[in-house]
């Protein structure tokens, strides 16, 4: 089975004989191959047949070079330490390509939230907050949703946390409902912006969009309004899944069907007159642009060298191993990667805490230019720096993440 942290360790060292040449010092490098802390929770709950039940939440703090802490809560049946380390490295790495000023970590509940009824869901959700409250502050440690958790979910912590304290906190939680001091444009981010990094590597290579062939991995909300938007760039959506199975026309996918049948709470493979594949066989489609928005170690050393298309996108985090990643680059196929691609969703979720702190909201424009300024900025560094180096994107992102983490880590030592 694939280690996703040891994954993590792999693409950090992989870049050290790079950071070396840069001035890194290698004890930074070895600090940052492990969390500062794992914390384990056990979370009672009383289910609807009046049984207790009892929920375990790990967290994995990361650094804190720069702080406040900010982390994702995720609810999943399929969890264990390593994971959970694992993407909070990730969250690290992410947040200082785009150069924001936070650290990381990650909380994961082992839980199948789609066993729940919505009271035990709410009942969970209250719980977690009453267990945790007291590391929670606004200015200081502010949770997200993440895989199967939502703004109904943080709504719920929100109102728990503020009873607890005493008073109304929105600032504690980020991707609330608008209603809540949510930030504006936050819901599009999540769609528009990694179709925004994918156009102006693009735009950097003088290449074009239109007509490409296009399969997308997991059509839950986000990604279909994913495949709307790059379908206006006249791009051809031949392939999508979900967490059932995947369906295939090699000619055009009819995307209004489609969401209308997730709308209705049914699978992409209720759609008729298309043709029906495994995940295996979907990755290794021959399409222009493959979009991985799953989970973590899609391509592997297994499959990697059946992946036939030139672009990948990851918008779900780690989806390639490193020792794939190699074997990619080999065969000229770019990968553009989770901690760039999907850097987006923690911008503007910082944009909302910073709207909190001050109690001014932008206006969607303005929280459009600033993304944007962010993004666009991140994306031409890290493929300008992929080209001087001759190395590939993700190499260049690790390498400008922690050449800015040593600095600041070199100012506090």
């Amino acid at each position: 089975m694939v280690n996703a942290y040891e994954n993590a360790k792999k693409q950090i060292l992989n870049v050290y004989d790079i950071l070396k040449k840069r001035g890194v010092k290698w004890e930074f490098v070895e600090e940052y191959l492990y969390p500062d802390r794992i914390i384990q929770v056990n979370i009672p709950v009383r289910m609807d047949n009046w049984d207790l039940k009892v929920f375990i939440w790990y967290r994995s703090q990361h650094k804190n070079y720069r702080w406040p802490y900010k982390w994702w809560i995720r609810f999943h049946q399929n969890v264990n330490e390593d994971e959970v380390k694992a993407l909070s490295t990730w969250m690290s790495v992410k947040t200082w390509v785009v150069d924001l000023p936070l650290w990381w970590w990650k909380g994961w509940i082992i839980v199948n939230p789609k066993e729940l009824s919505q009271r035990e869901l709410e009942e969970l959700s209250r719980w977690y907050v009453r267990q945790l409250y007291r590391y929670l502050w606004a200015d200081f440690d502010v949770p997200a949703p993440d895989v199967n958790t939502n703004a109904q979910i943080m709504s719920w912590m929100v109102d728990e946390y503020s009873k607890l304290v005493g008073k109304f906190t929105p600032g504690a939680f980020t991707w609330k409902p608008l209603v809540i001091w949510w930030s504006k444009w936050r819901n599009i981010a999540t769609s528009l912006w990694g179709l925004y990094v994918l156009q102006k590597y693009f735009d950097m290579k003088n290449q074009q969009i239109e007509w490409k062939r296009v399969a997308i991995q997991w059509a839950w909300n986000a990604w279909l309004n994913f495949a709307k938007l790059i379908i206006e760039k006249w791009a051809k959506l031949v392939a999508i899944s979900d967490s059932k199975w995947w369906v295939y026309d090699e000619d055009w996918l009819n995307i209004e069907k489609i969401e209308k049948l997730k709308q209705n709470k049914n699978s992409v493979t209720d759609l008729p007159g298309v043709n029906k594949i495994s995940n295996s066989e979907i990755l290794e489609l021959n399409v222009d642009i493959l979009i991985l928005a799953a989970l973590e170690n899609q391509i592997t050393e297994d499959n990697v060298d059946n992946i036939k298309a030139p672009i990948i996108l990851e918008l779900a985090n780690g989806p390639v191993t490193p020792e794939a990643d190699e074997v990619l680059f080999n065969k000229w196929i770019v990968v553009i990667p989770d901690i760039l691609a999907n850097a987006w969703w923690v911008t503007v979720s910082y944009f909302e805490q910073v709207q909190w702190n001050i109690n001014y909201y932008w206006p969607e424009s303005e929280v459009y230019e600033r993304l944007s300024a962010i993004m666009l900025r991140a994306t031409k560094d890290v493929v300008n720096l992929s080209d001087e180096l001759s190395i590939d994107l993700r190499k260049a992102s690790y390498v400008i993440s922690l050449e800015r983490q040593f600095e600041a880590w070199n100012y506090r030592n």
